[in-house]
């Protein structure tokens, strides 16, 4: 069976108005359920939700792959390839500031992938990549 088995995943927000538009309309992310402390959107087939939590001082840590800054923790997806350059696009229209451009790591490696990285109004991480071939997504 290939069929994959959608994910939740919580992500903590100090400004919860804020992030829901972010993930609405910058995103362009279906809203489902919410509340007034979380909001459950549908990233590409997976339960992402926000929920309320007071800012806290913690410093961003970084480790570097591929000659970069990756941000640790991140969240998010791994896209079909065919949907990669698009979603790219779109958020560069809507002018999300990209931590790590769009770009293809690992190139002609086993586990090459199509990659960005940004922050959500929060300061979350967050990573979509694809795989030109998903196979390799566990590639060594």
């Amino acid at each position: 069976m290939n069929a994959i088995t959608p994910f939740h995943v919580a992500i903590p927000v100090h400004n919860l108005e804020e992030c829901r538009a972010f993930y609405r309309e910058e995103l362009g992310f279906e809203e489902g359920r919410s509340s007034d402390h979380c909001v459950d959107f549908n990233m590409f087939g997976h339960q992402m939700v926000i929920h309320y939590k007071p800012q806290s001082p913690e410093d961003t840590h970084t480790n570097a792959v591929d000659g970069k800054d990756v941000p640790v923790p991140h969240y998010g997806v791994v896209l079909p390839w065919e949907k990669f350059d698009g979603f790219a696009k779109r958020l560069a229209e809507k002018g999300v500031q990209f931590i790590i451009e769009p770009y293809i790591r690992f190139e002609g490696l086993p586990g090459e992938q199509a990659t960005m990285f940004f922050k959500d109004p929060a300061g979350n991480a967050l990573e979509f990549k694809a795989f030109k071939d998903m196979g390799q997504l566990f590639a060594k």
